[in-house]
């Protein structure tokens, strides 16, 4: 299920957590969000984010082919 999780810090940062989504679709899933919000002043990709793009790599990769 996906989940977009925010944190309230008291100096005024609002902290984004986005939760049971893979690869690069969580940026689609806030960008909105984060449109409204205003400037994103920092950004850490989790596992989740790499791991879909791992898969289509795999998938786009000749099963033969060999590196030189």
């Amino acid at each position: 299920m996906e989940q977009i999780e925010f944190i309230l810090h008291p100096d005024g940062r609002v902290e984004e957590r986005v939760l049971g989504v893979v690869g690069n679709s969580c940026s689609e899933l806030t960008r909105s969000v984060e449109e409204k919000l205003g400037t994103v002043q920092d950004q850490t990709l989790t596992s989740a984010y790499y791991q879909q793009n791992a898969q289509e790599w795999a998938q786009t990769e000749e099963p033969n082919a060999q590196w030189t």
